[in-house]
This record gives C-alpha cells, structure tokens and sequence, in this order.
C-alpha cells in the first residue's frame, strides 16, 4: 500500500519530501521530520501504529452516511456500501483517526511525533545499529571489522543524520516480507550499504550478537529521553512558570479560604498559586532525576554470542562503554529485556506531576465559579449552543479530562512493565508502543490549562466582598490571644459567638471591646479584619519563583 501511496501524485510527494535535505545531529529526528511543518497538517500525520501519507492522495467524492428519514436509524446496508466503495478515504488523515491525538488534536501533540512515533522508532533503532558497527570497528580483537575510514565513517554517520520518512517506508515494506520490525531495519542498512565498498565487506556485523530487545531497548530509551527534554519539559516548566507569575503578581491579595468547603482562616491567592508551583517544581525535578537504564547482552543477559565468536574480549565493559556513550545508564543485570524499572519510576513520577496538576485545574474551576476570576473572552467564541452569556472554563476541564486519559495509560505502563515471564515474554512490546499515547495525553493537557491561565483575569471585587462577609474568621486569631493571657475558656466562648450564627464586623469589636486584655494586645485585635489576618502569606508567595527555580533549574534526564 505504501508503494502505491508513494506513486500517487509525484508532485505533492516531492514537496513533502523536500524536508529531509539538512543533517541535524545524529540524537535528534526533528529536521527531517519537523522540516514538513510547512505544509499543512494533514500531509505530515504519522501515528504510533503506522507511517502513511496517504492525505496527500486526491480524494474523489464524500464520505456521509445516510439518514432514511427523522425516525430512522442509520441504514446499515448504505453505510457498509459506502465504507466498500470509498474504503480509500478511510486512509489515515486528521478525519479519519481512531485517536484524537492523531486528529482533533494533532496540531497540540505533532512536537512529540518525530520521537514517538513509528518514525522515531525505527529512527532510533537505525541509530543503534550503526552505532554499534561503528563500535565494533573500534575493538582491535575484532580483526573482521577494520577500523572505517573517514569516508567510510561519514557514511555510515550519514544513514542516521539522512535518514528520512521515505527512508522508513522502506522498512516498513521490508517488514512486510519478514513480519519482524528489527530484522526489517537490519535488512534496510544491508541494502543502503551493498553499493560502498569499504561497508559492503562487513554487512554482516549489523545486528553482531545482538537480539532484538538489545536494540529495542536502547531505541526506546533515546525516544523517552529526547522526547522529555526536547518536548515535555519545556512546558512542564512553563507551567511553573506561569503559576509563580500569578503567585508573584497576586502575593499580597487576600482571599478567603476554604476548608470542607467552608469559609476558614484567610490567605492570599498568590499563596495558593505558590504552593501548587512549589509541589510542580519539586515532582519536575522527581522526573528529570530518573536514570534512563540500557542494556547491551545478548538473548538473555549472559553475552553467550559474544563469547563463543570473541571469548578474550571483555564484552560487558564493551557494553557499558556502548550504552553510555548514547548517553544512557548502564544495567549489567539483565535478561533478554532490560527490565523496565526506570520507566515505572519515571512514568509514576510524570503520573504525580499530572495528579498535582488536576488539583490545581480543579481550583481554578472552583475559584472561577466563586467569581474569583474572570475569563478573558476570544472573540467569536462560543460558550453554549443554547445559552449565549456562558464563558466556561474549558481549558482546565480540558487538561482534567486529557490528564485522567495520560494517568490511566501511565498507570498500566508502571505496573505493566516490570513485570515479564521468565527471561521475557511479549506483553511489554505492544505495551510500549503506547509510550507516546501517554506523553501525547500528558502534553496536550499542558498545553490546555496554559492556555487557560493565559485567560485568567482576578476579579478583587469579588474576593474583597467574600472576606467582608466573612468577619467570623476571626474567631481564630481572638481566641488565641485570649490563650496566651489566660482568659478561662476562649474556645468555648468564641464557638457560642460565632458557630452558626451570623457574624459582623461591630459584633466582633463588641466582643473584643469586653475582654480582660492588655491594651496594645486589645488594640491590635481590634485593627485586624478578614483582610489583614493573612500570615505570612505575601513572603511565603512573592519567594517562590526563587524556590521553583532553585528545585528544577532546567535540569534534564
């Protein structure tokens, strides 16, 4: 199928192709893949499961079902009839994706594909196999593999820094023939390298001694790796980013809280926003503490094919060097799989992220409905079909609802993962392929309450007059001065003023007026209101950016 998509119409193709023309560095798939961004985006859409640029083909007639009349359910018949006739238009595009992530939202979650797609897949597991070649050379005990001259070395460096989408439909159709992804790409570089004749000698040290998951697992690792740094830490911190600008901006706005729901000891609202940047800053940094672990031994952790061709060669030094040379972590205890341990933890730690972001979606959804904020409206936005004054916070029930479906997926893969049978079963290879379902999730849900933030706007009015309503909050601070100068039962008698019963600022200083305390103790709670009984609230807000900044200080995996 891809062959015949490819032969569709030359010209659109050679356009979608013209973006493989730069050599970005051998660690990042984005110029090839991104360089396409200037097409619309519906010529660019891979998904986890496949690649296909089938949206380039010109579509003849429309896809609609039909309705017999206003009582009548679908005719089945006429919709199978369709689905037969026109099954060509159910190629993949923005329409016709089974998930949302590869349609309505692909233009949110595209940064992540040049990584976690099927592209970067097979991207990064050319990468390691080269990589490997080119190490092998390397080692004196391997005589069969000379070391690569500088033109031999460009080449091969050259089939990771060229390798582009057509390049990856190839493996695919490979794959085809052979049914096993792996092999397919080992065939691939077979191929591109027939025709050089310094690599040509030595086709067969692609793949050396390795099984599949040698190269799957370090593929994997570099997806996970790149993708984070490149794509989701950037707007995790953008997120504690805005929040410490709200806290900041907001430290010395008194608000009153709630406790159960009830109206309870006041603070400021850009405390509130301090303690949400704060538990972010410090789960980012959980995040990007996670060792991404790799594994280099064989069919089941033992190098036993290493050691029969090459017995005097230490290969689990070679293999250290190797995996740390990608810039990953070397584990030396191992089955045929790396066990998944790292991607538990990190996924649990991205999972807490995303709980702690639901919170904070939640509390701005409650602080707008109190009236706490406004929304500044977009022209020509609706907010109801029926109703046309509603202006809803949809961005934070967005990110709810898209972190719910991020967490769901990152759950399994954390209790998933490190579990296999034996020295391995297959359960983890199409858990895996979700990888980028989980971040695409986790990204868009950013991407949302971001946008969301961007239209907050506090409303102080509404605040000030929730406080002035509330003078029975100050029921706290009287009774603890009456404590500390020993007036008999303060509790008790600060419950029989306030429990139940409406309180207002003159039955306050009535009451304050009565006691049995000094002066300035008397006089100083008498000066205090709902909105000056704030702590230390404006300090604690106004220093969290440095904390934030301090706890994650850009650090990457």
């Amino acid at each position: 199928m891809a062959a015949n998509m490819l032969t569709a119409d030359k010209s659109k193709l050679e356009l979608f192709m013209s973006f493989i023309n730069s050599q970005p560095s051998y660690l990042s798939p984005t110029g090839r893949f991104q360089r396409s961004l200037n097409l619309p985006s519906m010529y660019l859409h891979p998904s986890n499961a496949s690649l296909c640029i089938s949206a380039i083909i010109p579509r003849a007639g429309s896809c609609r079902a039909v309705v017999k009349d206003s009582s009548s359910s679908v005719s089945v018949e006429k919709v199978s009839k369709m689905s037969t006739e026109h099954s060509h238009e159910f190629e993949l595009s923005s329409l016709t994706a089974l998930s949302p992530l590869d349609g309505r939202y692909w233009g949110k979650v595209k940064d992540l594909a040049p990584y976690m797609s099927e592209y970067g897949l097979i991207y990064f597991r050319v990468l390691v196999e080269v990589k490997w070649l080119l190490k092998l050379s390397q080692l004196d005990e391997v005589k069969e593999v000379p070391s690569f001259s500088d033109e031999g070395q460009s080449f091969l460096q050259g089939l990771i820094d060229g390798f582009t989408v057509n390049d990856a439909l190839e493996v695919k159709r490979i794959e085809k023939v052979t049914n096993h992804d792996v092999k397919a790409v080992e065939y691939f570089l077979k191929q591109k390298c027939q025709s050089h004749p310094e690599v040509a000698k030595v086709l067969e040290f692609f793949h050396f001694a390795c099984t599949s998951e040698d190269i799957n697992n370090l593929a994997h690792g570099l997806m996970l790796k790149e993708a984070l740094n490149a794509v989701i830490f950037p707007l995790m911190d953008q997120l504690i980013k805005g929040i410490c600008d709200i806290a900041k901006a907001n430290a010395h706005i008194p608000m009153l809280s709630r406790t159960h729901g009830q109206p309870a000891s006041p603070t400021t609202l850009g405390k509130e926003m301090a303690i949400f940047a704060f538990r972010l800053s410090k789960e980012r940094r959980e995040v990007s503490q996670v060792q991404i672990m790799g594994k280099f031994a064989g069919a089941v952790g033992n190098y036993n094919a290493h050691m029969v061709a090459y017995p005097n060669i230490n290969w689990p030094q070679i293999a250290k060097e190797f995996v740390e040379s990608l810039g990953l972590s070397f584990n030396p205890y191992v089955t045929q799989i790396e066990p998944h341990d790292y991607m538990s933890k990190l996924f649990h730690a991205i999972m807490e992220y995303n709980n702690i972001l639901i919170d904070f979606d939640r509390d701005i959804w409650g602080y707008i409905s109190l009236g706490y904020f406004k929304q500044i409206t977009k022209a020509g936005e609706i907010g109801s079909s029926t109703m046309p004054h509603k202006v809803n916070p949809i961005d934070f029930e967005n990110s709810e609802g898209n972190l719910g479906m991020a967490n769901a997926g990152l759950s399994h893969l954390s209790e998933k993962l490190p579990i296999s049978r034996w020295q391995r079963d297959l359960t983890d290879s199409t858990v895996l392929r979700n990888m980028g379902v989980v971040l695409g999730y986790s990204l868009l849900a950013y991407r949302s309450t971001l946008q969301g933030i961007a239209k907050l706007q506090v409303n102080e009015a509404s605040l000030f007059k929730d406080l002035n309503d509330s003078w029975e909050v100050l029921a706290e601070p009287i009774q603890t001065v009456m404590r500390r100068y020993n007036i008999p039962e303060p509790y008790e008698k600060l419950k029989e003023l306030t429990r139940g019963r409406a309180v207002t600022r003159e039955s306050i200083r009535e009451f304050i007026e009565g006691l049995d305390l000094p002066t300035k103790a008397k006089n100083d709670l008498l000066k205090l209101t709902p909105h000056t009984y704030i702590g230390a609230a404006v300090e604690l807000a106004a220093g969290v950016a440095d904390v934030a900044a301090d706890l994650v200080n850009g650090a990457k995996i």
